[in-house]
């Protein structure tokens, strides 16, 4: 069998499955189009999480002290329930986007390219 005689590997359908039974083949979409912003605003909340406790130039101080211990280690003792905080809003912004996208599969409305489906929605 040559190369040109063998179907498109996106085009062949998931092995196992029946040929014009409304499954799912290669090609079709598990993941709506995606928006900028939720990935954006959780980049963003990670990179605070992460690069302001390893500027020690904000926080290289003993004053002012809070309940006998400098600043400089209460400053860092802060930071562990404010990047589990950021982490949990990222967390949730991805998750949530990630679900929108996968309805908006299912519901058929787009393609790979962004573009509507016909046939290859699932049921």
């Amino acid at each position: 069998m040559s190369d040109q005689d063998r179907p498109d590997p996106q085009q062949r359908p998931i092995p196992g499955v029946p040929p014009g039974s409304g499954q799912p083949t290669r090609n079709t979409a598990t993941r709506g189009p995606a928006r900028r912003a939720p990935y954006v605003i959780a980049g963003v909340l990670l990179s605070v999480a992460i690069l302001l406790p390893l500027m020690p130039q904000t926080y290289s101080f003993s004053a002012p002290a809070l309940g006998g211990m400098p600043f400089f280690y209460w400053y860092q003792l802060l930071w562990v329930p404010i990047s589990a905080a950021l982490s949990g809003v990222a967390y949730w912004l991805v998750t949530t986007e990630d679900r929108r996208r996968r309805a908006a599969a299912r519901a058929g409305t787009t393609g790979l390219d962004g573009e509507a489906v016909g046939g290859d929605e699932r049921p």
